[in-house]
């Protein structure tokens, strides 16, 4: 499992342990959280939340009348620089 993968499982164990069941869902750039948000949440079990959504590189709250409220996260997977993309010779 790639570093963004076992960071992203690190995140959803955490909050899967405060009662709010994660998803993680493997990308080709990145690994994402996802956790529906009951409602009502209690203001310390939302900080706590937020506290650990914070661990990765990008977090956010998507809510819709419709589905509800849905945090979200997003670990970035590591990308090789240029420098070292096909060794010497084949940089662009």
């Amino acid at each position: 499992m790639p570093a963004s993968g076992v960071s992203a499982a690190a995140i959803a164990a955490r909050l899967s342990a405060m009662g709010l069941p994660a998803r993680v869902e493997e990308h080709a750039r990145y690994t994402s959280v996802e956790v529906e948000v009951p409602e009502p949440l209690p203001t310390d079990l939302w900080r706590d939340a937020l506290e650990v959504m914070a661990e990765a590189d990008r977090f956010g709250l998507l809510a819709t009348s419709v589905n509800g409220r849905t945090l979200w996260a997003v670990v970035s997977k590591a990308v090789p620089t240029t420098g070292h993309v096909g060794g010497p010779g084949h940089q662009r």
